[in-house]
């Protein structure tokens, strides 16, 4: 499982939260978001600790805490959900004579 950190200043790397969260047990793996269009980060990300104690204990003395000038956001990251199809949702290809 992993981690979910939000609200998190748009300055941070990924050493500086390793580093946060290094103080809770060990650091697997951390992943800023950036926006794909134009590369900046996005203030979240995600942390993979060692165990699920470690992670219980990072998000409990974490989540709320001010840092960086921000008060984070820390909780068990969920799955992520299946996304629709972006179009119109005309089933009829868009054929508007059918409308009258």
């Amino acid at each position: 499982m992993s981690i979910y950190v939000g609200n998190l200043s748009y300055s941070v790397t990924q050493e500086d939260l390793s580093s946060v969260f290094a103080e809770y047990g060990t650091v697997k793996r951390v992943q800023l978001l950036t926006d794909r269009e134009t590369g900046r980060p996005r203030g979240f990300g995600f942390v993979e600790m060692g165990s699920d104690a470690e992670e219980d204990a990072a998000i409990e003395a974490l989540d709320g805490a001010a840092w960086m000038g921000r008060d984070l956001k820390v909780n068990k990251a969920r799955p992520r959900e299946e996304r629709r199809p972006a179009g119109g949702g005309r089933r009829d290809g868009g054929n508007f004579s059918n409308d009258y």
